[in-house]
């Protein structure tokens, strides 16, 4: 931080969310600011840039370690306010005269014949450079502590969220997942954090009547894309890394001060984990008929992670090239994750039913055959599964099932070959 914004933090008023340092404590629906102050009487005045508040979730302004006696949220004077008594250029009819402004709410002034009139806002000049919003003054927050000493300033915004992401890298035999964290800030104002904290999980926020901190007019912020920190191209770039859990949810440190800037967002890599299975296959989910059929197959993949992972979404590449996303739900250290891409038109089917004993009203016993062919220059494993529902009594392959039944089957197909298996059904109705 620079030394002049160091000094700043002693002083009150002090003016937060410009680009001074913070803690951030980043959750996949909002984040905690946190700023450290210091009061030297019993009053603490402090100016939030206006560009916080439309994110600023109401009713979560917290001033701690001091003894909290009561809050006062205003108005401070408009920037033109200054300048009422004063005299300032009037500019009309192509020319300029000194006036004195008399009243800056409603732009009275008073010309040189001694006459009050109202005028626009654009036909003043000012000796000064006058901020964007001229007329109204900044909204300030009055705390009234106990004591004097140290604390800790906070406030919960929407502006600052985080996703994570990932990329399945396959080739042949082999994968890797690499893990990615997107940290937005959708705000007009940025950020310099000391210490940055992404935490993932449920942290549900109440829903209740706006108070301190409610912001009366909200705006539509867009985040405008990735960020680059390009001061320091030497420096290798920040980490996340684990850390411990809290209160059901997971914790990740970043390793050095982070810069968010103003509608962007910064990716990071984050959790160095490694696969601990992986699995590429073929999957046909159907239920019994008696008509043939054919068709392709799913592309399927299964995979293990040896850290637990954040739901986000997954991209996979095969060979380098995107074949799909989709969408992870949070999962264990260990727990099998399961997708399918869509259709894998080199991987078939053909299904044919023989009928060996007709019966009425759907029973009967009947002889289905799975051929499978792979046109894949590599062997497949092909997983199926065929349900077959009977109201009175049901047999595949000569055993009795009860309730929903299935018919499994796992095999192995060639590179450039097909595989035939067949089982026999038989419902009673």
């Amino acid at each position: 931080m620079k030394a002049h914004a160091r000094r700043a933090l002693l002083l009150t008023p002090l003016l937060f969310g410009m680009a001074g340092a913070t803690d951030l404590r980043v959750y996949p629906g909002f984040s905690e600011v946190r700023e450290g102050v210091t009061v030297q009487g019993q009053r603490l005045e402090i100016t939030l840039a206006e560009g916080v508040w439309p994110g600023l979730l109401p009713g979560s302004l917290e001033l701690r370690g001091l003894g909290l006696t009561g809050i006062v949220q205003d108005r401070a004077p408009g920037w033109l306010e200054r300048f009422q008594g004063q005299t300032v250029k009037l500019r009309e009819n192509g020319q300029s005269q000194p006036v004195t402004l008399v009243r800056a709410s409603d732009l009275t002034i008073r010309d040189a014949a001694g006459d009050y009139r109202q005028v626009r806002l654009d036909q003043l000049a000012f000796p000064t450079l006058p901020p964007q919003e001229p007329l109204a003054g900044p909204r300030r927050l009055i705390f009234e502590v106990a004591q004097p000493g140290q604390g800790v300033f906070s406030y919960l915004t929407r502006s600052v969220t985080w996703s994570p992401r990932y990329i399945l890298s396959a080739a042949g035999n082999n994968a890797g997942l690499n893990a990615l964290a997107d940290i937005r800030n959708t705000g007009t104002v940025p950020y310099t954090s000391r210490t940055t904290e992404l935490f993932s999980g449920e942290a549900n926020l109440a829903r209740g009547q706006a108070g301190f901190g409610s912001a009366p007019v909200p705006v539509t912020t867009v985040t405008t894309g990735f960020f680059t920190d390009t001061e320091d191209a030497a420096a290798p770039p920040p980490t996340l890394n684990p850390a411990a859990s809290l209160g059901g949810l997971y914790r990740y440190a970043l390793d050095r001060p982070l810069t968010l800037p103003a509608g962007g967002t910064v990716t990071l890599p984050f959790l160095k984990t490694r696969l601990t299975t992986f699995e590429r296959f073929a999957v046909l989910n159907t239920y019994f008929s008696p008509q043939s059929s054919r068709g392709a197959l799913n592309r399927t993949y299964r995979l293990t992670a040896d850290q637990p992972l954040p739901g986000g979404v997954l991209t996979v590449r095969e060979e380098g090239r995107v074949v799909g996303q989709t969408t992870l739900l949070e999962t264990e250290k260990g727990e099998k994750i399961e997708f399918t891409l869509g259709r894998d038109p080199e991987v078939r089917y053909g299904r044919v039913v023989k009928v060996l004993e007709p019966g009425e009203r759907g029973s009967g016993r009947y002889q289905v055959t799975y051929t499978f062919e792979n046109s894949k220059e590599r062997p497949l494993r092909v997983e199926l599964t065929e349900r077959v529902y009977g109201r009175v009594a049901l047999r595949i392959n000569g055993v009795e099932k009860t309730g929903e039944a299935r018919m499994e089957l796992r095999v192995d197909v060639p590179a450039r070959g097909s595989v035939t298996r067949s089982f026999t059904v038989e419902i009673e109705n």
